[in-house]
């Protein structure tokens, strides 16, 4: 993955740049010695890394605001960052950077159960907005499986799910509001505590959009009453796409499960050997939870049983027991830290439509046979959002090269078939170059041009997103305009 060349201009400021953030910020909050930028040299894409000229580390709003506006005036790029765990590069650095980090910021600032939601600083983790208000019977619906790690102000910038998002949607559909400011240090608020906002939908426009159009610093998010009760079913095939066919079937049935999980045996066993879930030793499994009363329970996963019988499962397990439902979700929820312990691995996020899922399920099989490499998938089968994860040797020269070629080609496929080529991990600089297979010149420009409207200098969050070439050329002109 190529980035740009760092601007000596702007290296040759740091010591100015260094001095007015202390002027805004705690001497805690300004880490610019060589041997601390390291700490923020990457994010969970760790095959490429680059130290920032400076990492920040704000406590409020308004020294977000104050950040900016000295960034804007020194024409420093800023990289937006959560808690780093993004797998497509989306908090990678420049050498040339300033990285705002929002951890610190991790308040509740007001919660309203008569109306349902909850207003937060964005460096609070995802698990931990539900921790809040579990105790009085709600909970935040988006889970990603970094959900423990993972800050809701990355949740916002990548549009993430998780396993449930098949019922409850993703985070834009959970996102009601949000304080965001613009790179020149303007503060903005957008939605907030009702159920839509007149005129442009800006709030749609921001959610997803990568730390291209500002910084949010606190989110208005919609809070949920508990489910009276969930339960899962395991289903165990000798076979992928007939697994597929099954996933197909349950969704064409009108039947809205909380959630679809998919598991391919690569996958089975290395969260078996993790975390000793009592997986079954096959081909795929399904993992099909529902919630609502126990009779609303009963009925639902009486038809999903029905529907996978006429596939011939070789294992057809419902949890009997809240210990049962836990343990079948154990290993659901260590399945990419579990492939971590065999292998490097890269991690993909193409999202197709749920009726090609067998098709697509067996040319990844032939590309791996093809390109000598190993696949293990494991994703959210009900709304299409599959995450092969490609098997390689970091260490092995050409390898990666390799692994990234292979990654392409499937994300080339999902677009083939009707679906994109992101579906909450985000573009990031993995998938930039990529941009120009599902859209136009004509869409690339008219979302570049929307970029230009809230940062003209094009200083937030470089070489992501849009091919390198056409987001070099648009800062090239935004700095020979200053």
């Amino acid at each position: 993955m190529e980035m740009p060349v760092p601007n000596a201009g702007v290296l040759a400021k740091k010591a100015r740049v260094v001095a007015r953030l202390l002027e805004v910020l705690p001497a805690d909050a300004v880490i610019h010695e060589e041997r601390e930028t390291k700490a923020y040299e990457c994010d969970a894409l760790t095959a490429y890394r680059c130290p920032p000229m400076v990492a920040v580390l704000p406590s409020s709003t308004q020294e977000v605001s104050d950040i900016l506006r000295i960034c804007h005036q020194e024409m420093v790029p800023v990289v937006p960052r959560g808690s780093g765990t993004s797998l497509a590069g989306g908090a990678l650095p420049t050498a040339d950077c300033v990285i705002l980090g929002v951890a610190r910021m991790a308040d509740v600032i007001e919660t309203d159960y008569d109306n349902r939601l909850i207003r937060v600083q964005t460096g609070r983790t995802n698990l931990s907005v539900t921790g809040a208000v579990e105790a009085d019977g709600f909970f935040y619906a988006p889970d990603p499986s970094s959900q423990l790690a993972c800050a809701i102000a990355g949740n916002i910038a990548m549009n993430s799910g998780g396993a449930h998002c098949l019922k409850y949607g993703v985070t834009t559909n959970n996102l009601m509001g949000v304080t965001m400011v613009m790179m020149d240090g303007e503060v903005v608020e957008i939605g907030g505590g009702h159920l839509d906002a007149g005129g442009l939908d800006l709030l749609g426009l921001i959610c997803g959009s990568e730390g291209q159009l500002g910084v949010v610093t606190e989110a208005t998010l919609r809070i949920l009453p508990k489910p009276e009760g969930a339960r899962p079913v395991l289903i165990g095939f000798d076979d992928n796409e007939v697994a597929g066919e099954c996933v197909s079937d349950i969704i064409k049935a009108g039947v809205l499960p909380v959630a679809i999980e998919f598991m391919d045996r690569p996958c089975i066993e290395a969260t078996e050997a993790f975390a000793k879930a009592g997986y079954p030793m096959c081909e795929s499994l399904l993992i099909v939870e529902v919630e609502g009363s126990d009779a609303e329970i009963d009925h639902q996963l009486g038809l999903i049983m029905d529907i996978a019988r006429k596939h011939n499962p070789v294992e057809l397990r419902e949890s009997k027991s809240a210990e049962e439902s836990a343990k079948i979700w154990l290993g659901r929820k260590s399945a990419f830290g579990a492939m971590g312990q065999i292998n490097d691995y890269m991690c993909l996020d193409g999202t197709i439509p749920v009726s090609a899922l067998p098709m697509v399920l067996r040319r990844i099989g032939e590309m791996s046979e093809e390109f000598g490499l190993k696949v293990g998938n494991v994703f959210h089968a009900g709304d299409g959002n599959m995450h092969p994860l490609i098997l390689f040797d970091a260490n092995k020269p050409g390898d990666l090269e390799l692994c990234e070629e292979f990654g392409a080609e499937i994300l080339k496929l999902c677009v083939e078939v009707g679906g994109c080529l992101t579906g909450e991990h985000g573009v990031g600089i993995e998938k930039r170059d990529l941009m120009h297979v599902q859209y136009g010149t004509a869409d690339l420009e008219a979302q570049m041009a929307v970029k230009d409207v809230f940062d003209p200098g094009w200083l937030l969050n470089p070489a992501k997103v849009f091919p390198l070439d056409a987001s070099d050329s648009r800062r090239e002109l935004a700095i020979a305009a200053e």
